[in-house]
């Protein structure tokens, strides 16, 4: 697993693209080689990866905005794994 900052800001690697995809009924990572499907949790922390805000502030956002605590575990887990597949870039 690598290991990810909540200090530093992570953004959609170059060549990707995550948007709604209609046929899907879900948001997916595009890239040259295919696509993913995101489920909803995923969905939100990557949108959330906008290359300026870092991730703390991130995991705080989505505590809030779904009246949970104790996010950074799975938020870094999956940042984590986003990276190691090439879906992110930390900034």
């Amino acid at each position: 697993m690598t290991d990810v900052d909540g200090e530093a800001c992570y953004a959609i690697a170059p060549g990707h693209r995550l948007q709604w995809e209609e046929a899907q009924q879900a948001w997916v990572v595009l890239y040259p080689e295919g696509m993913v499907k995101l489920n909803d949790s995923a969905a939100e922390i990557l949108q959330r990866c906008d290359g300026k805000t870092t991730l703390t502030a991130l995991t705080t956002d989505l505590e809030t905005a779904f009246g949970e605590t104790d996010l950074a575990d799975d938020v870094a887990q999956l940042v984590s794994a986003a990276v190691e597949h090439g879906w992110l870039v930390r900034r």
